[in-house]
């Protein structure tokens, strides 16, 4: 049996779940522009451990998500998953933030297109067919009026995430449907997690980076 915690916080929501074979049992999370990850996190673990009445050491993995995402958000979740993974001696799993992010849509037919805000005009994203397979790597790129194109001219093409607003007003062709109410949930990655567990998929703990795919931008005060 595999009883695993999960932690997203690659954007505004900061979010924390239990899975059992798969299966989420417990859930804690709250989207805040607020960005208030620092203070809530460790919160949302415990909260979510009693709820599903588990115990740290019942634990088999910690699982995060790996980006790509806010810069901060991202440091803040892996040091944490790190910080448990060395207390309680658990292996490490990385779950790709866009991947989970495009499970939450049931698709029949088309593509969908995750996409994160990513300053300026530009987005990180990736492509998944219906299956959820990714066909296209996950880059960082300026929303242009052709982009994914080519993937248009194939059939419907749903792009969500907070990187839709972005595309939606640069994008026209008939076959885009935008949705940038979705954002990464831990309650997705319960499945990715158990999947990475039984195959023994895990991270270097001590090396383990997110992908940050950009670097980190000091902006200085005007004053």
């Amino acid at each position: 049996m595999a009883i695993i915690l999960n932690i997203e916080t690659a954007t505004t929501n900061c979010s924390v779940s239990i899975g059992k074979e798969g299966r989420m049992i417990a859930l804690r999370e709250q989207d805040s522009a607020s960005y208030s990850h620092s203070e809530d996190l460790h919160f949302f673990i415990k909260e979510s451990l009693d709820a599903a009445s588990i115990a740290t050491d019942d634990l088999d993995a910690i699982a995060v998500s790996k980006g790509p995402g806010s810069y901060t958000g991202l440091r803040i979740g892996v040091s944490a998953a790190k910080g448990l993974c060395f207390a309680l001696d658990l292996p490490l799993i990385g779950i790709s933030t866009l991947a989970s992010m495009a499970s939450q849509l049931k698709l029949e037919d088309g593509l969908v297109i995750p996409v994160l805000d990513a300053r300026r005009m530009e987005v990180y994203s990736a492509v998944f067919n219906t299956n959820y397979e990714q066909v296209r790597e996950t880059i960082v790129e300026e929303v242009k009026p052709d982009s994914f194109a080519q993937f248009a001219k194939q059939g419907p093409v749903f792009i969500i995430g907070s990187g839709a607003v972005k595309c939606r007003e640069s994008l026209e062709h008939p076959n885009f449907i935008f949705d940038d109410s979705i954002v990464p949930s831990a309650k997705e990655m319960c499945q990715f997690s158990y999947q990475a567990f039984r195959a023994n998929n895990f991270e270097n703990t001590a090396y383990f980076e997110p992908d940050y795919l950009k670097d980190f931008i000091v902006i200085q005060s005007k004053k």
